[in-house]
């Protein structure tokens, strides 16, 4: 049976939070399209970082909290190698904040918002 896109976004993003832990987690228990998007996303993990860097004002990759560079990392990769529009990429991507890990401020739902807007904004200047 297929996953939806949001609860398949969602494994996504646990399996690459796991993966930045340095935790195992069996393939056989996915999907092929699950296995095949995870193993294209840890192929990536350097340009997206870098495309990451590159758009946090203020701040350096290693300051993020691994849940919102799980986040991030798959929204990115979502927004170069997807047909998805980048809005719905990255309100998805909020709704994955605000599920595990906005606290009642909402404080790191606007900071996901804008490091993905800024991101959105470099892609498609690069996209000319």
């Amino acid at each position: 049976m297929m996953m939806k896109r949001r609860e398949f976004r969602d494994t996504i993003v646990k399996l690459i939070y796991q993966d930045i832990l340095g935790g195992e987690y069996c393939l056989l228990d996915y999907d092929e399209e699950v296995n095949l998007t995870i193993k294209r996303v840890q192929e990536n993990y350097e340009r997206l970082d870098a495309i990451l860097e590159k758009n946090l004002s203020g701040w350096t990759i290693d300051r993020l909290n691994y849940v919102d560079l799980a986040i991030i990392r798959y929204a990115t990769y979502e927004m170069i190698e997807s047909d998805t529009p980048m809005r719905i990429i990255i309100n998805e991507a909020l709704e994955i904040t605000k599920k595990y890990s906005n606290l009642d401020d909402d404080q790191e739902k606007k900071f996901n918002n804008r490091v993905l807007q800024n991101i959105k904004e470099y892609l498609e200047k690069a996209n000319g």
